[in-house]
This record gives C-alpha cells, sequence and structure tokens, in this order.
C-alpha cells in the first residue's frame, strides 16, 4: 500500500499534511500549524495520530504540540539539534539517520539556515519530501538563523534527490515567489510557463503545492545559481555559487 498524504489549509498560508501508512496504521502530522484543521483532518480520515513529525520550532510549525500529544498520546519526533524548542519531544534524530514509520524509511535531513536545527523528512520508497521552511515552490526559507552558506549547503542536499520526489512544503507562498523569480531570470521559458500556471490554480482558489524536485531544479532561482542568465542579471558572471545564492536571497528579503 501507497504512503497515503492528505493536504489542508491552515493558518492563512500554511498547508497541514496528514501522512498514513494504512498496513501499519500510523499516522503523522507534518509540524503542528492550528490543532483544530488536524483534528478535523483526522475524524474526516478516520484515522488516529501516532506521530508528529516537526521540522522546526517556529509556533506555526510546532505551536500546537502539546496539545495534540495530550489528545491523542502521540510520539513527536524532532531534531536533536534544537531539541530544546520543540514542545513534548519523545524521539530525537539528526543528519543522516533513519527511522521507521510504520512500512517506511524516513530519511532525516538537516537543512539549516531559516533556523538551526531545521530538518527535513524524505520518504524515499514513496518518493515524497517534507521540508517545512527550507525550500518552498520556487523559494526558499528566509535565513533568520543561519548563514548563506549553510542554507545552499542544505538546499544541495534536497538538489540531489530524485526529480520525481514531491516536495511538500509548508506555505502557500508560489504566486508571490513566482514574481519574484520572473524578476531575476525573466528569460527562463520553463519559469515563463510555470508561473502562467500557478495564476490559473490561485485564480480558481488551488493549492499550487506539492512540487517537484525537478520543477524546482528548473524554474527555482535559489537552487540556480548556476544559470548563466541569473549570473548575468545579477552582474555576478563566474562568482561563486554560494555567492549569487546569497546576492539573490538579499534582493528577495527587500523584494
Amino acid at each position: 500500500m501507497p504512503l497515503e498524504v492528505h493536504q489542508f489549509p491552515c493558518l492563512s498560508d500554511n498547508y497541514g499534511y496528514l501522512i498514513h501508512d494504512p498496513d501499519a496504521g500510523v499516522t503523522a502530522t507534518i509540524d503542528t500549524p492550528e490543532v483544530a484543521p488536524i483534528n478535523a483532518a483526522l475524524e474526516e480520515k478516520g484515522w488516529q495520530l501516532t506521530h508528529i513529525l516537526n521540522t522546526h520550532h517556529h509556533f506555526d510549525h510546532a505551536g500546537g504540540n502539546l496539545e495534540l500529544k495530550d489528545r491523542w498520546n502521540c510520539t513527536i519526533i524532532g531534531s536533536r539539534d534544537d531539541a530544546e524548542r520543540i514542545p513534548g519531544i519523545d524521539v530525537k534524530v539528526g543528519d543522516g539517520e533513519t527511522f521507521q514509520f510504520g512500512n517506511f524509511d524516513a530519511q532525516v535531513f538537516d537543512v539549516s539556515g531559516h533556523t538551526l536545527g531545521h530538518i527535513a523528512f524524505y520518504f524515499p520508497e514513496a518518493g515524497k519530501l517534507f521540508c517545512g521552511d527550507a525550500l518552498f515552490a520556487l523559494g526558499c526559507g528566509r535565513l533568520f538563523e543561519g548563514s548563506p552558506a549553510q542554507m545552499w549547503t542544505s538546499l544541495q542536499k534536497l538538489m540531489a534527490l530524485p526529480e520525481n520526489t514531491g516536495v511538500y512544503c509548508a506555505h502557500e507562498y508560489t504566486q508571490a515567489n513566482a514574481a519574484f523569480a520572473l524578476s531575476v531570470e525573466p528569460q527562463n521559458d520553463a519559469l515563463q510557463q510555470r508561473a502562467k500556471e500557478i495564476e490559473a490554480l490561485r485564480a480558481e482558489g488551488k493549492p499550487t503545492v506539492p512540487s517537484t524536485i525537478g520543477l524546482e531544479l528548473e524554474t527555482n532561482p535559489f537552487l540556480r545559481p548556476m544559470s548563466e542568465d541569473l549570473q548575468a542579471n545579477l552582474n555576478m558572471q563566474g562568482a561563486e555559487l554560494v555567492d549569487v545564492f546569497a546576492e539573490t536571497r538579499r534582493r528577495k528579503d527587500s523584494f
């Protein structure tokens, strides 16, 4: 049986995700952005919450931990490097480790940058990546705690995943991200096409998430510092990739 994913909106622009292994009868919420929608989704699906998988400590990702743990007696899995800021953490994991979620392997990547101790969960058999605020559709997380070098190192781990990997990020930021992406790489035909598709989806109130690693490699400027067009538009031809990434992130911060 496949790993089932149920996606639903939370707060103003977050997405909640329930993942469910029907054979093992386990269900996790990826982060805890808002308790009521998570409980409603569990009721809708008829699933029992057994796990919380936390990507990082921000309130819109871990703020519902204790209330859900009290309700469901579930196991909270989070970063060993950020354990003091993950409410109710039970199991501590780190970069390069694997744990079992039902019948599925869950691989852990440290993707620090947006925060220190930010992790992503990758399910290779299912081809799904849950990356919190590290990687967005056409974007990446603002660098609140980490350096550009840290974030570029983190993103390269995700860039190396199979191109058909589903990218389940935590926010519906894609339309705004597309506007910025077009400002720094307008020559990108794939990006132009994707921006039109995003406009159409949002006009109908439909999500633009999940994405894929392949699509992000083609269109996400934060994964494309090697692009000659992007470098030229930033007046950084031949610069170190980490410096091109840093300048792209700097421009997005004030876009």
